[in-house]
């Protein structure tokens, strides 16, 4: 079990590390930092999951349990985060969406992706493809959505379908998962010239964009609502694998796509969370903290899971 640790958690988490000491120390400003994610973030990554997308099994990989088990899950983290917020710490329904979002939306790009393939190998890999499809459409639809139907209270519903689809269509991760399935349905081969140069973008896609997220983390300190900081992180690292546990076993589904739905599940708040905060102005202390904190201790929850899942 301890070896779990070292061998799959640990050096993904070192890379991190890596970026925060290095960015703590000064050897790296903000500004590179801010570089760095734009580029993988808006760039590598995107092509990193145009590229699976691609060339993507679609009637393999889609399977409608894997999807029902991690979005029910996340579904209801994300209503546990809303109402959690609103009567256990009395925020406002604004800040509740924000903080219902943090629970939402896990990490499964630059940690899910990572430590999947380094606990089972790059052929485990169909089942988080599958996720990240749908999740940044997902994610964002429900957040964007609830959040417009509180601020429009009484208002026309144009401008919450207006600003749902602005944010959706503008995310650089979509459009790659977008032109991705084109591809693939069209059955388009890349010439082997781009396909190469994708190859070479792509591996610097995770590094680069784990190295980042620590670097970004030392802007964020934890400070103030730690009640609920920590509610943020139980629901998150505990409370969403064990909802995906629970229905993936029920639904049978098989063991590689188990073990992806459960692992993408178990992942801290991504950086996408802060994202959402900011967009709104709202509980961006409480999106900042809950990503650091929760990164941290993914150390030890990701390992229990891990064991757990043999």
């Amino acid at each position: 079990m301890f070896q779990s640790l070292i061998d799959v958690v640990l050096p993904v988490f070192l890379v991190i590390g890596a970026g925060y000491t290095a960015t703590l120390a000064g050897y790296f400003k903000p500004g590179h930092i801010d570089g760095l994610m734009r580029f993988t973030q808006n760039f590598a990554i995107p092509c990193l999951l145009f590229n699976a997308i691609a060339s993507l099994d679609l009637s393999a990989s889609f399977d409608p349990r894997l999807l029902a088990s991690f979005y029910t899950g996340a579904g209801l983290c994300f209503i546990v985060g809303l109402f959690g917020a609103r009567i256990l710490f009395n925020r406002d329904w604004e800040d509740s969406v924000a903080i219902g979002f943090c629970c939402l939306f896990s990490n499964s790009v630059l940690l899910g992706l990572a430590i999947t393939e380094r606990a089972y190998g790059p052929d485990s890999l169909t089942g988080n493809y599958a996720i990240i499809a749908f999740h940044s459409p997902f994610c964002y639809g429900i957040g964007i959505t609830v959040m417009e139907i509180v601020r429009n209270r009484g208002k026309g519903g144009g401008r919450m379908v207006g600003s749902v689809l602005k944010a959706m269509f503008q995310n650089a991760l979509i459009i790659g998962i977008g032109l991705g399935f084109l591809v693939n349905i069209s059955g388009f081969a890349l010439p082997n010239v781009v396909d190469d140069a994708l190859g070479l973008i792509i591996r610097a896609a995770l590094p680069g964009a784990l190295f980042a997220l620590g670097g970004v983390l030392v802007q964020y300190r934890p400070e103030g609502d730690l009640r609920t900081i920590a509610f943020v992180c139980c629901v998150s690292l505990l409370l969403h694998p064990a909802l995906v546990w629970a229905f993936g076993t029920v639904s049978k589904l098989p063991q590689d796509l188990f073990r992806s739905a459960v692992v993408n599940s178990a992942m801290a708040p991504g950086f996408n969370a802060y994202i959402f905060a900011n967009m709104y102005g709202r509980a961006r202390r409480v999106a900042a903290s809950s990503v650091l904190i929760a990164t941290g201790a993914s150390i030890l929850t990701v390992w229990m899971w891990l064991t757990l899942l043999g």
